[in-house]
């Protein structure tokens, strides 16, 4: 038996309807969310690892289904220290993305283009100010009620963040690098000029590729010491080869490899690298005890590898 011709859900003028409500109830009950969406950068096949960037943000609104709080295993206390493992389901609706995010996304800037939101993305949460990673995106939510789906339901994690590179213009998100990534200082002299806070910086690796393209070392300026006398200490964060391949600026007298400011054209000679590197970002980290106490304890020289006590 055939169903009810007079009764068909399958209409276009009630599925618009329905989905400019669901737009307006949005509006209404949501929040401004910006989306971030992730750039892959490089990856690394071994690891099944991508170096990834956010430099684009689209403001678009949201409802936060998580009335009650946060969800997720809270906080943890483990042998790794203090871990927050909150969760968070998102309400957008299909038709403000793809006009507030999804026709600005190229694949030429190495963001996804499958035409909804991708897993990697981020979303950052004003009223909480905290990242959260995108790790499903769920499109059949509500089920075909009027045989189509006018929203997608985001499934995301609180962001953990592990070197990646931000540049979106919103000090609140691009802090997150800054405060947490590994920084390298290095002396530098036989220079001009003065490197600016959170301006690129360029060094060339002395070798070009198969195309004659320069490969370069490329980071950001987290700190700048100006010693006078052309020298001085540069504290860079996110260093990147155009290649691929990671690499630490190089200790070169030549011109030709000293370190260029993008934007305040400042050129400097490296002297002296990784004079101050602090990998240990974390204030609830016991790395930097654990290193002290064991230069006591084992000999590190390389005349004894294996550490004798």
């Amino acid at each position: 038996m055939a169903t009810n011709v007079y009764f068909n859900g399958n209409v276009k003028s009630e599925q618009d309807l329905y989905e400019d409500l669901t737009i307006e109830s949005l509006k209404m009950y949501g929040q401004d969310i910006v989306y971030i969406p992730r750039q892959e950068i490089t990856r690394d096949e071994i690891l099944n690892e991508s170096y990834n960037r956010f430099s684009d943000s689209y403001v678009v609104e949201m409802y936060l289904e998580n009335q009650d709080g946060f969800e997720g295993d809270g906080e943890l206390l483990s042998k790794f220290g203090l871990e927050i493992r909150d969760t968070a389901n998102f309400i957008v609706s299909r038709k403000r993305w793809d006009s507030q995010v999804g026709t600005y996304l190229t694949a030429g800037n190495g963001e996804s283009v499958i035409g909804r939101p991708s897993e990697g993305d981020l979303l950052y949460l004003p009223m909480a100010s905290s990242l959260f990673e995108i790790t499903f995106v769920e499109d059949e939510v509500p089920f075909y009620q009027l045989k189509n789906v006018p929203v997608y339901q985001l499934k995301a994690e609180l962001f953990e963040y592990t070197d990646e590179d931000f540049d979106t213009d919103i000090d609140a998100i691009d802090r997150v690098e800054t405060a947490n990534a590994t920084s390298y200082t290095y002396a530098l002299d036989s220079g001009t000029g003065n490197y600016t806070i959170g301006e690129t910086i360029s060094q060339w690796t002395g070798v070009n590729d198969a195309a004659g393209n320069p490969i370069n070392i490329e980071g950001e300026v987290a700190g700048w010491e100006d010693l006078g006398l052309t020298t001085g200490n540069l504290t860079v964060v996110s260093l990147v080869t155009t290649d691929g391949k990671f690499r630490q600026l190089y200790v070169d007298p030549d011109p030709l490899k000293q370190i260029i400011g993008t934007e305040s054209g400042t050129a400097y000679n490296v002297t002296t690298a990784d004079i101050a590197t602090n990998f240990n970002r974390d204030g609830y980290a016991n790395n930097d005890i654990f290193d002290a106490e064991a230069q006591d304890i084992i000999d590190w020289t390389e005349t004894n590898p294996f550490g004798d006590p």
